[in-house]
């Protein structure tokens, strides 16, 4: 497992890495930034708790914007490892191909994958990411009073999403959707731990940018051992 991130974060240095680094940068200030400017100019045009008492004007919209800004950052937070991959999804082919061309030149063609089989893989993993993560808000706000449980909770939840999510990124490519459930089902914890690695990842400022290629990176090479483990299961 450590090796198999370890690899990944050494090659960020590849072309086709830091292109794919470059969309993902590009992609997540535009959808987060008029994310903030639609809240900032909806709190800004509204007067939500203004009202006069013999001729005093009062207001109490800061306490409006100081609870819309925070429920946003929050929301930020939540669902950037589901927003983030949805944006590098459509280019994680070339850092699967990138790895694979590397440390693996022997492999041959991937397989070739129906595109509304890709497009069913992203589609699912978001909306389950996105729904998931909204009911498990209240109970991730009120169990913020009881560290570490909420982060247990959020690292969990998110760990397995994105364990299974990149696990299928990478495994549909060579592998049928039969054999790869097999494969998952196999090291299902393996896969549930390094879920929780990207999970970290993608909430560490600045590391989070890179998660997702470091995320399919270590993947290849995740997925690529669990196949040669059980080759001799099989032919036993």
């Amino acid at each position: 497992m450590i090796k198999a991130f370890s690899r990944a974060i050494r090659q960020l240095t590849d072309p086709a890495l830091r292109r794919v680094f470059i969309v993902g940068l590009v992609g997540s200030i535009v959808i987060f930034g008029a994310l903030w400017g639609a809240v900032a100019y909806f709190l800004a045009s509204g007067d939500f708790f203004a009202y006069s008492i013999f001729g005093f004007e009062f207001s109490l919209n800061f306490v409006t914007n100081i609870l819309g800004n925070m429920a946003v950052a929050i929301l930020s937070w939540l669902l950037f490892p589901a927003v983030i991959t949805i944006i590098v999804s459509l280019f994680l082919e070339d850092v699967a191909e990138a790895v694979e061309g590397r440390h693996y030149p022997g492999l041959g063609a991937p397989r070739k994958q129906a595109i509304a089989e890709i497009v069913w893989i992203t589609v699912k993993f978001a909306g389950l990411s996105i729904i998931l993560n909204i009911l498990a808000l209240p109970i991730i706000l009120i169990l913020i009073f009881f560290p570490p449980f909420n982060l247990f909770v959020f690292y969990g939840l998110n760990g397995y999403l994105l364990g299974r999510e990149y696990f299928e990124l990478v495994a549909h490519r060579r592998l049928d959707p039969a054999r790869a459930h097999l494969v998952r089902v196999s090291f299902r914890g393996h896969t549930f731990i390094a879920g929780v690695i990207i999970a970290v990842l993608m909430t560490v400022p600045v590391v989070n940018l890179v998660a997702p290629i470091i995320a399919t990176a270590a993947m290849v090479h995740l997925v690529q051992g669990w196949r040669e483990r059980l080759e001799p299961a099989r032919e036993s």
